[in-house]
């Protein structure tokens, strides 16, 4: 059992949210739990729960979408920012309100480049970005 279980706070749409992350990250359909919904998503258990509009998501909080590539990184993008809005950097509000940061895996190891110019050149061109894309990411690191 996860000992730390993220939980999400909606107002009115929690089984919504269940259902369309459920089917984004093609994991088991959510169950109900009490008040509330129990969901799966990578591999991670959360919970939500309808609990009115008292608070609100924010940026102080995101799921962060390990990638293995451009392909994951397109699906995830592509599906999660619908309805919603994109931002900058890999970040993303789907239509929930709940914040997301999907990256490559490239990312971190561009950024992370021992030769502090390519890394420099890497961070210049994610700040461009909303989606990331690992072919310009690339190309700007090699460019000299």
């Amino acid at each position: 059992m996860q000992k730390v279980t993220p939980f999400l706070w909606f107002d009115g749409q929690a089984k919504e949210a269940a259902s369309f992350y459920t089917e984004v990250f093609r994991s088991p359909p959510p169950r109900e739990a009490g008040a509330g919904v129990s969901f799966e998503v990578g591999g991670m258990t959360l919970n939500a729960f309808d609990g009115g509009p008292e608070f609100e998501f924010n940026e102080a909080i995101s799921l962060y979408v390990d990638c293995a590539d451009q392909q994951e990184v397109d699906y995830y993008w592509g599906r999660l920012v619908e309805g919603g809005q994109p931002s900058q950097c890999g970040w993303l509000k789907d239509r929930f309100g709940v914040s997301w940061q999907i990256i490559p895996r490239a990312l971190p190891r561009l950024l992370g480049d021992p030769d502090r110019a390519r890394a420099d050149r890497a961070m210049q061109a994610m700040l461009k970005m909303q989606k990331i894309d690992v072919a310009a990411l690339e190309a700007a690191v090699d460019a000299a």
